[in-house]
């Protein structure tokens, strides 16, 4: 097949209370929201997506905010863990940070020969930041509240956790272009298009694990990119003659997208790059309003009444931006 995604797009995940989400991602981690708007199938909650300065893809973490929603739980089929990379000097400075803000963090953890801080954001979605020497050159935002040297450049994999390996491995290799680059114990690390962050999924095989449920802290779904809607169509009908259920294309106003379950369950996406999340508003306007698809901008009004007030973190919290800011 031809199909051989650039890397990850995005992944999506489920939260609570929009506000705490906001101050983690935000305040926290350093991330910009680079997009405010609403779950068009279901608009009376927000979609909140986060990335670096301009939200390129591969960089990005989105959430859908339900209040109320139940906890979810971790187990096989599902995406258990969402990495991203930092500078490979920055992990003792994030470990302090973090501690510094009342997050809980492990120390230090080596993986294929990475080093990695584990730790979970107030819905307990499972985070991991990775120290890597690539993390290096992608791009800082210099307006963020994580000194630029230290900032998250982007994601660096997924963890898949499935009940048995060999129909999700069978799928990555021969269907959505992986190969397999490293495996130890229960372990199996997939790269796609160059490799390394940003276009890795490691599958973990855990038979005795139960069966994850998603719902608050757990992960909807993770996306791949296409470059462009001609290859996603291409793409489409290869998976689709493969014997796979794969949705039309989906007009999500900042990509264009189809989704399918693996083997295992877990919801997969393959997202185009463009337009991207300067379609409706200007670079350095992301994140501030409320942005609505044309089809929903009618019910606009009624829409904003459902919703919560959201506000970004005041940026003279950090002034100084040091490890406790």
């Amino acid at each position: 097949m031809s199909i051989e995604p650039l890397g990850i797009h995005h992944v999506t995940a489920i939260a609570t209370d929009p506000q705490r989400n906001v101050d983690f991602y935000y305040a926290t981690l350093g991330l910009r929201l680079v997009k405010r708007t609403v779950n068009f199938d279901a608009p009376d909650t927000y979609h909140l997506y986060y990335g670096d300065e301009a939200g390129r893809p591969g960089t990005l973490l989105t959430f859908f905010p339900w209040p109320g929603t139940p906890q979810g739980r971790h187990g096989t089929g599902q995406a258990t863990v969402t990495s991203f990379s930092v500078p490979g000097s920055s992990l003792g400075w994030w470990k302090q940070r973090l501690e510094r803000l009342g997050v809980d963090v492990t120390e230090a953890t080596t993986r294929f020969e990475e080093d990695a801080l584990s730790l979970h954001d107030p819905d307990g979605l499972v985070i991991e930041l990775v120290a890597h020497d690539d993390a290096s050159d992608g791009v800082p935002w210099p307006d963020g509240p994580v000194p630029a040297e230290h900032q998250i450049r982007g994601l660096h994999g997924v963890t898949l956790c499935e009940a048995g390996y060999e129909a999700t491995a069978e799928l990555l290799v021969d269907r959505l272009g992986f190969r397999l680059v490293a495996e130890a114990d229960n372990r199996y690390r997939f790269d796609t298009a160059a490799g390394g962050p940003g276009a890795r999924v490691d599958v973990v095989c855990q038979p005795e694990a139960p069966r994850g449920m998603v719902a608050a802290g757990t992960v909807h779904h993770v996306a791949w990119r296409a470059p462009d809607v001609d290859t996603e169509a291409g793409w489409r009908g290869e998976l689709v003659g493969s014997g796979l259920d794969v949705t039309p294309i989906i007009d999500r106003q900042y990509f264009e997208s189809i989704y399918f379950r693996e083997p295992g369950g877990v919801l997969l996406e393959i997202a185009t790059d463009p337009p991207g999340f300067t379609k409706d508003e200007p670079l350095l306007e992301l994140g501030k309003a409320l942005k609505l698809p044309p089809w929903l901008e009618p019910q606009r009004e009624l829409i904003q009444r459902a919703l919560p007030e959201l506000k970004l973190p005041d940026a003279d919290r950090w002034a100084e931006r040091g490890p406790g800011a």
